[in-house]
């Protein structure tokens, strides 16, 4: 497992980006890669640690702790520091099909999780997983490879997200002919749409999709299912249904105000963003511009970080972030310990680019909304906000409790509501009679993924809620598994 004393020779070293004053110049990704001594030295960190929780995949204290697509870290990390990267590339694709979403937007609980960070900096698992996939398609590695078989079935994937081209990748792969139906006008879902292009180059995506359909998954687009196809019809061409449409309905902020004009959800500011850029790069105006206004983020997270990120690259007057939480930590505190993941202060690469150009982090901390003020146009000019603080009521829960004499007025011409999701919004649930559970998601129990509908399985955010690519991609390869055994009584799929 790498080099055993090469967490003691070399520091954790990870890729230089371009600086935040030039990124936010243009939409394209902006880290530099390492040179290939610098990614071996980066491999012999990885120490032979007996008992590696880098891939374990295990949720602690609500969190993931360990990769959860359970990838090959340890050997891997091995042959790349060995310079054996072909190797290294077939042990990773045995257990993650897109290691180049996951090398980009995964936030790597498996670092979280390495032993070397007990006690100094852990492994960079993450770039070294990007660069492998990254090499093997340089090197023309990577190409595609249909089933050699059909077994005559048919297999219907709504919704192209990570979990459904995972799960229409593997079904493919054991040899049922699978149809992917996605609403959107190119496949990719949150990884096309919902993630900007200077995070994830949607030509990463567009080439994914490409080497899918090379190997025979057939993409339908710009269909709804439940909409412009009755869920019905798809049950009834296909021999099973899988539903990935994701966990999309985005929770809102109902309060004095939320009617005006300027307030939107941080999807619909992305996904527009996104799809005007790559149809006329943003020439056709097609998007919630944020140029000249001052905008306010409602909610943290990887989706706040977008739209700040979003705002800069669009030249807003000013961006500042609200998070109704306590400022995170700067190093781990005892009620956090190693595998969990690390609970501390992080500065992603948005309030990187605003702190730069505005001389300032973007995030104010404890924070909550009272209402939103509009002009004489019905559009929002300021909001009104409190201060709060986190205290347990007589159930012994910690509620907010607003600050007195902490009211301040914030101007803002653009507000983005991004505060999570609540769960699934795609009709096709109603029409099949699927059974949701408490958090409105498709009730199916892991491991099975099997709904109370004959034939009909659900993995991915709508079934589990919102999450992250990395656990989307393991429930896609895992109902394939399920859909796979329900189809022709046993799989070989791992």
């Amino acid at each position: 497992m790498g080099k055993p004393t090469g967490f003691m020779e070399f520091e954790r070293e990870v890729p230089i980006d371009n600086g935040p004053l030039l990124r936010i110049a243009h939409w394209q990704e902006f880290s530099i890669p390492l040179t290939e001594e610098k990614l071996q030295q980066q491999g012999a960190r990885c120490m032979d640690c007996g008992i590696p929780f880098c891939h374990t995949g295990k949720i602690i204290s609500g969190m993931a702790a360990g990769c959860p697509v359970n990838n090959l870290i340890p050997e891997w990390n091995d042959l790349v520091y060995r310079g054996q990267w072909r190797e290294a590339l077939d042990r990773l694709h045995k257990t993650n099909n897109f290691p180049e979403f996951t090398g980009r937007v995964c936030p790597a609980p498996c670092e979280g999780s390495c032993t070397v960070g007990l006690n100094g900096s852990p492994v960079t698992i993450k770039n070294i997983e990007k660069s492998i996939i990254d090499r093997g398609f340089a090197e023309g590695w990577v190409v595609p490879n249909p089933p050699k078989t059909r077994t005559g079935k048919k297999v219907a994937v709504v919704g192209s997200g990570p979990s459904g081209l995972a799960a229409a990748a593997q079904l493919n792969q054991a040899g049922h002919t699978v149809t992917v139906y996605e609403r959107a006008d190119r496949p990719g879902g949150l990884l096309m749409y919902g993630i900007p292009n200077m995070k994830l180059d949607k030509k990463y995506v567009q080439r994914r999709v490409e080497l899918l359909a090379a190997e025979g998954v057939t993409f339908v687009t710009g269909t709804e299912i439940g909409k412009d196809l009755p869920a019905s019809k798809l049950k009834e061409e296909n021999d099973a249904v899988v539903l990935c449409g994701g966990a999309t309905l985005g929770r809102d902020l109902k309060i004095e105000g939320r009617e005006l004009k300027g307030i939107h959800l941080a999807m619909e500011f992305l996904s527009k963003n996104t799809k005007s850029l790559l149809d006329s790069g943003h020439q056709d105006g097609a998007f919630i511009s944020a140029e000249g206004k001052h905008v306010v983020v409602i909610g943290g997270g990887d989706t706040g970080t977008d739209c700040v990120g979003t705002s800069i690259r669009h030249k807003c007057a000013s961006v500042t972030q609200f998070e109704i939480m306590p400022k995170p930590p700067e190093k781990r505190q005892p009620n956090n310990p190693w595998p969990e993941w690390p609970k501390v202060l992080k500065v992603d690469y948005g309030q990187e680019e605003a702190a730069a150009v505005q001389g300032e982090d973007p995030r104010k901390y404890m924070i909550s909304t009272k209402k939103f003020v509009g002009d004489e146009n019905g559009h929002v000019k300021e909001l009104h906000t409190v201060l709060i603080e986190w205290k347990k009521d007589d159930q012994g829960r910690f509620v907010p409790v607003e600050v007195p004499g902490s009211e301040q007025v914030y101007p803002a011409q653009l507000v983005l509501l991004a505060m999570g999701f609540l769960g699934p919004e795609n009709p096709v649930l109603e029409q099949l009679g699927v059974e949701r559970d408490e958090r409105s998601n498709a009730k199916a129990a892991y491991g099975r993924f099997a709904t109370n509908v004959e034939g009909v399985f659900a993995a991915g955010d709508m079934r589990r809620g919102q999450s992250l690519v990395v656990w989307a991609i393991n429930e896609g390869r895992e109902a394939a598994r399920e859909v796979d055994r329900y189809l022709m009584g046993s799989s070989n799929l791992p």
